[in-house]
């Protein structure tokens, strides 16, 4: 008889000082979503530069639904989120070397932190939904490289908790 598992104890965290992976080279893994990230380049007119921008920013939204990211746990073992004008973003990571980086800018280096690895998907279709309010995913926020975010709009969450941006799609 199978008892699927339900006996099994929960993936231990795994746990890095901070402090020593500052300077640790990046896993290729992300390489796809590091190249997406880089700035778009200049061109001919505003229309093609935001028709290129929507593609540029499609591809990056695919890589991330497809990447593991890190997400640091708070104190009660929840991941963790910051609230900035009413919305609530979950703080991702691309690596360990970005979250090192955001550690040391916040004066926490020091200090070991906790954290989950969580496919990108997962986070915007089933952990933004779960929280309360209008919520998306901050990815490598206060990176030198530059973060992105990941608003609470139809086309990245879920429609049932998208907010209405008034037609301006």
């Amino acid at each position: 008889m199978f008892d699927n598992g339900d006996d099994v104890a929960e993936p231990p965290v795994r746990r890095s000082k901070i402090a020593d992976l500052i300077e640790w080279p990046a896993p290729e893994a992300l390489t796809a979503l590091r190249e997406a990230l880089q700035p778009v380049p200049a061109m001919a007119s505003e229309c093609d530069l935001a028709v290129v921008a929507r593609r540029e920013f499609a591809v990056l939204l695919g890589e991330f639904r497809r990447a593991a990211v890190l997400v640091p746990l708070d104190g009660a073992g929840d991941l963790w989120s910051a609230e900035q004008n009413g919305v609530r973003w979950i703080c991702a990571f691309s690596d360990e070397e970005a979250l090192a980086r955001f550690a040391a800018a916040r004066g926490e280096a020091g200090r070991e932190w906790a954290y989950q690895r969580v496919l990108g998907a997962r986070l915007l279709d089933v952990m933004v939904p779960m929280l309360p309010g209008p919520a998306g995913v901050a990815l490598d926020a206060g990176s030198d490289e530059g973060g992105v975010l990941f608003p609470p709009v139809a086309g990245i969450v879920p429609d049932s908790v998208a907010v209405d941006l008034g037609g301006t799609r």
